[in-house]
């Protein structure tokens, strides 16, 4: 029988290559299985975390649609108040509610609320025509009545006898320096807080009362609150009526949101499904590949171009020769 050209091993080579093309092939599929078996885990990881996602994703954007909607309808407010902002669209000068100008943190949200009582719901006007216009609005479609407050016209009125007080065990500061807002509506925020003091327990209110006399307004950050004279008020709080809070929540929720969809985006669910897919075909190209090397030893024809099988013979030569001629009793001339 005429052998290939490409054939230089004796017999005894032959055997040893193909020993060594077989361990070689169980190797390599070996190794694939086992990078599988290593990818399927992580798609089983990140098929969990991207279905994670997805619920709570989900859950946060409808509680998230649910507050906006109840914002956008302004409920929680007065009758009046609703139905001077839905004017808001036809009317520049409507700024917006104390509640939404104002962001509080969350430590302090009870204690604000309660510092504002019923001017929560006080409306910004750009100014006293807007404001003007607007309780013609009322008036004439008997809608009841609103507190309005024109950024030209607004003018703070801090307490004196606050700056003494500064100093005593509990005090965390003024009202309006608790809370943030934007810069034309800081005259607002002083006009409606600055004369209250805020303190951390009623404890501490009342023996700072004693103390100046009963001259200060004061709240503490459980919704306590003293007034000039000695009253005080307090109570439990309905969450329905924590219009600060609902607002706070809105901007978590879409910061959550946020976080969330980014997290998602980076779960690539399918790169993983394609590397498994790529990965479950190779074993049966090697198999092929060394299939046919192996014919090849064995006397593939000539074919005068030179061959995957050549090259690989070529390749598997260089590879395998010196372990062959290490093996114990072979000569070398073999």
């Amino acid at each position: 029988k005429k052998h290939s050209p490409h054939k230089v091993f004796t017999k005894g080579k032959h055997t040893f290559l193909r020993s060594c093309v077989c361990t070689l092939y169980i190797e390599i599929t070996n190794n694939f299985e086992s990078n599988i078996n290593k990818l399927q885990k992580e798609l089983s990881v990140n098929t969990e975390k991207l279905h994670e996602c997805q619920t709570s994703y989900h859950r946060e954007h409808s509680r998230l649609e649910s507050l906006k909607n109840i914002a956008e309808r302004y409920d929680g407010y007065g009758n009046s108040i609703r139905k001077v902002m839905e004017q808001k669209s036809q009317n520049a000068g409507l700024l917006g509610v104390v509640s939404d100008l104002i962001q509080v943190d969350k430590k302090y949200e009870v204690a604000i609320e309660t510092a504002l009582g019923v001017n929560i719901q006080n409306i910004v006007t750009e100014d006293e025509q807007t404001a003007k216009k607007m309780i013609e609005f009322l008036k004439t479609n008997r809608l009841g009545r609103a507190t309005f407050l024109p950024l030209t016209s607004v003018s703070a009125k801090g307490n004196p006898k606050n700056e003494a007080a500064m100093d005593e065990e509990g005090v965390l500061g003024v009202a309006n320096q608790l809370v943030s807002c934007e810069d034309k509506y800081k005259e607002v925020a002083a006009y409606l807080l600055g004369r209250v003091l805020v303190v951390d327990t009623v404890e501490h209110a009342i023996a700072i009362a004693r103390k100046h006399h009963y001259s200060l307004h004061m709240v503490t950050l459980e919704g306590e609150y003293l007034s000039p004279g000695g009253s005080m008020a307090g109570g439990a709080f309905k969450n329905s009526s924590n219009l600060l809070a609902r607002n706070r929540e809105i901007e978590e929720l879409e910061g959550k949101i946020k976080d969330i969809s980014d997290v998602r985006d980076e779960i690539d669910i399918n790169g993983f499904k394609m590397a498994i897919d790529l990965l479950s075909l190779q074993p049966n190209k090697v198999s092929r590949d060394l299939s046919g090397y192996i014919t090849y030893i064995y006397g593939a024809p000539k074919t005068g171009k030179t061959t995957l099988a050549a090259q690989m013979n070529k390749a598997l030569i260089l590879a395998f020769e010196p372990g062959y001629k290490a093996l114990p009793g072979v000569r070398a001339q073999d």
